[in-house]
Order: structure tokens, then sequence, then C-alpha cells
């Protein structure tokens, strides 16, 4: 109903194109099979520790915070990791 023409034709949710090949959403839990990096010791040490009850790990080429247990993707950023 509310995609536009270009987005609805390739069936894909609605989602813009850098978003379709994500495995993930934000404010989902991963999917099953769907599993996560380790973030790169350089970057670990620039963004610090994850607040408590959260963790961050690497999906699809992007930093991700996960709620540790039900594994909600919280927060992302996307590109960042090469």
């Amino acid at each position: 109903g509310k995609c536009p023409p270009g987005l609805a034709k390739k069936g894909n949710g609605c989602l813009p194109p850098g978003q379709a090949k994500k495995r993930y959403v934000v404010g989902q839990p991963l999917g099953r099979g769907v599993t996560y990096g380790p973030v790169p010791p350089e970057l670990s040490v620039r963004i610090g520790r994850p607040p408590d009850g959260y963790l961050y790990g690497t999906l699809d080429g992007d930093l991700v915070k996960l709620a540790i247990g039900t594994l909600l993707v919280v927060d992302a950023i996307d590109g960042l990791i090469n």
C-alpha cells in the first residue's frame, strides 16, 4: 500500500536496496541460524565495553549491539566493518 512502485516490484518487503541483503532488523531478534562475529580488537578498544546486559558483534559488515539472552538487535552501525 505505502511502498513506492520501484520497491514494490522488487518483492523484498519494501526494503531499500542496501537493507534487502541484511540478515537482521533493528528491533527484532536474530533469526535462527544467523550468527554474529567478534568485533575486531582495534575497534573494540575504540568503542569500549557494551552496557550491562548487551554485547557487540559484527554481522554483514555492520557493528551490532545485541541484548544478551534474546539476541535482540538493539542498534547497528552500517558498513563499519570491511
